[in-house]
């Protein structure tokens, strides 16, 4: 996997990442999803790399990364305290300011980056996903039938003992679908206690902390700054649920969002990769950047 990238365990001020990295020009910052961690990416950055500077992390309390500590209210898992992450591990890579998407989970993380600090993110890529405060407050009988599982995640314990006894019938995914080496990692993943813990929390804060933050940017007048393009998987639900899944992110974007479907089911970057790094590169790509694959 990952041919010509390199992988790092790199210190931050508030956490340890383990990162992926490799090709020249721009940066781009791709941010996975649950359960996965950044080696779900494996075929599409390769593809980016030939026109983009690809960083791939686990986020904080996914894969190997280090695990946030339990506090009561989540903080440390907190889409605010993982934005802190990435505008970190860019300044290591020393990237003012940089391209970024996010898939699933990573596209609230996205999201709050680029809320959070409008001077560092030029571009931003949602993929399979809407604001949390939005999915909250739309929710309806059909929302919580096929999304039981952020409520359930964010109890207290009940979930681990749930996962753990028995991950790959929790989880599945087969490895002729994910790829031998994204297959052993998510396995890894899955089976360890601890990052199944710092997934949760991921939920856990998303009940919690975020959507006062999303209420706090909502009241404020705050909107993303940069060029927002959505991308969501034709065969998953987001469209069932939410219509126009454009209209949805509109109020909180200060220009006008764009974006499409793809045909693929949720994990997108395993499933279709060529159409994922097509649609990045065709939305990130500038000036003198070609896009190839």
């Amino acid at each position: 996997m990952f041919e010509g990238f390199r992988l790092e365990m790199i210190a931050l001020p508030e956490a340890t990442l383990r990162v992926r990295y490799g090709g020249s020009g721009p940066p781009l910052l791709l941010l996975h999803g649950h359960p996965r961690t950044h080696t779900t990416w494996h075929k599409v950055a390769p593809l980016l790399a030939r026109s983009f500077t690809v960083i791939c992390p686990d986020l904080r309390g996914f894969g190997q990364s280090s695990k946030p500590l339990d506090a009561p209210d989540h903080e440390g898992s907190s889409k605010r305290a993982k934005g802190r992450d990435c505008i970190a591990l860019m300044d290591h890579f020393g990237f003012d300011r940089f391209y970024l998407a996010g898939h699933d989970r990573g596209s609230y993380t996205a999201f709050r980056t680029a809320m959070d600090h409008p001077l560092r993110v030029l571009k931003l890529a949602i993929m399979d996903g809407v604001p949390i405060l939005e999915a909250l407050e739309r929710c309806d009988v059909q929302f919580a039938s096929l999304w039981w599982h952020w409520f359930f995640y964010a109890q207290p314990d009940k979930p681990e003992r749930a996962i753990l006894a028995d991950p790959q019938a929790w989880y599945q995914g087969r490895e002729e679908d994910l790829g031998s080496g994204n297959y052993e990692d998510f396995q890894a993943a899955i089976h360890d206690p601890e990052t199944v813990k710092g997934m949760l929390g991921d939920y856990r804060a998303g009940l919690l902390l975020d959507p006062v933050h999303g209420r706090d940017d909502r009241q404020a007048g705050r909107k993303l700054q940069c060029p927002v393009h959505v991308i969501w998987s034709l065969r998953d639900d987001l469209e069932k649920l939410y219509g126009d899944v454009l209209a949805v992110w509109q109020p909180w974007a200060g220009q006008p969002v764009t974006g499409a479907g793809i045909d693929s089911g949720h994990h997108m970057a395993e499933q279709a990769p060529a159409e994922v790094a097509n649609a990045l590169c065709a939305f990130f790509a500038e000036g003198n950047v070609r896009c190839e694959g």
